[in-house]
């Protein structure tokens, strides 16, 4: 079992402080962080093992990259609503808000409950959280059924409206990622994204054009049509 000092240790260890202005420029938040890569901090994710304990005091540190670390070491079973509901609201970087979704709130039972709770909330990460969170489980849930993803346009269509940057691309992200797994998934998709072109929203006719640019492209079709 490793300590939490340690791990942190490993991770100074791997920082590149020079990154950090970049990271800035791509709207990484510099608070309280190292400037260690992603391939980085998975191969020190690794080495520590699944420890939920570990992951609860990496979060604590309120390190960037310690926090992200702390999503790829949990144990997705262990970790409970009121965990998820306190690590939501500290989110203030979209990259440490789509890293956590991805590694581990999506692996959680709460998953979808999230995504309803979530997208009706008005801060700004924790909104986008919810649709971070459909774009993963279209990516990597194999398993979902078609109509259980196209519940979730209520959802992407009600959040459309919302002019700020992080949100808006997060749904945009979801939308582009349903109409990705299968063609008639692509042909609804497309469907959602056409009606959004009609609305009176600045974000919403943004979050179609780009997603019906992608959905509608050669390459997604020719995948599609395999």
């Amino acid at each position: 079992m490793s300590s939490v000092d340690s791990v942190v240790e490993k991770l100074r260890e791997k920082a590149v402080p020079a990154k950090l202005e970049g990271m800035a420029r791509y709207g990484m938040v510099n608070e309280q962080r190292m400037g260690v890569s992603i391939p980085e901090i998975r191969k020190i994710a690794k080495q520590s093992g699944k420890d939920h304990t570990l992951a609860l005091q990496l979060w604590k540190t309120g390190i960037a990259e310690a926090r992200i670390l702390a999503s790829m070491v949990d144990e997705p079973e262990k970790v409970t609503e009121q965990q998820m509901e306190d690590w939501v609201k500290e989110f203030n970087s979209w990259d440490v808000c789509d890293q956590v979704c991805m590694n581990l709130f999506e692996k959680t039972p709460f998953a979808r409950k999230k995504i309803l709770d979530w997208s009706d909330r008005q801060e700004e990460y924790v909104k986008r959280a919810a649709f971070a969170l459909i774009a993963c489980l279209a990516w990597h849930d194999k398993n979902a059924e078609d109509d259980r993803l196209i519940e979730l346009f209520s959802v992407i269509t009600r959040g459309s409206t919302d002019e700020r940057n992080f949100v808006k691309k997060a749904v945009n992200w979801a939308l582009r990622n349903i109409g990705k797994r299968n063609l008639e998934l692509n042909k609804q998709s497309i469907k959602v994204a056409k009606e959004l072109l009609d609305m009176d929203s600045k974000a919403a006719r943004w979050i179609a054009r780009d997603a019906i640019r992608e959905l509608e492209s050669e390459p997604v079709q020719k995948r599609l049509k395999k």
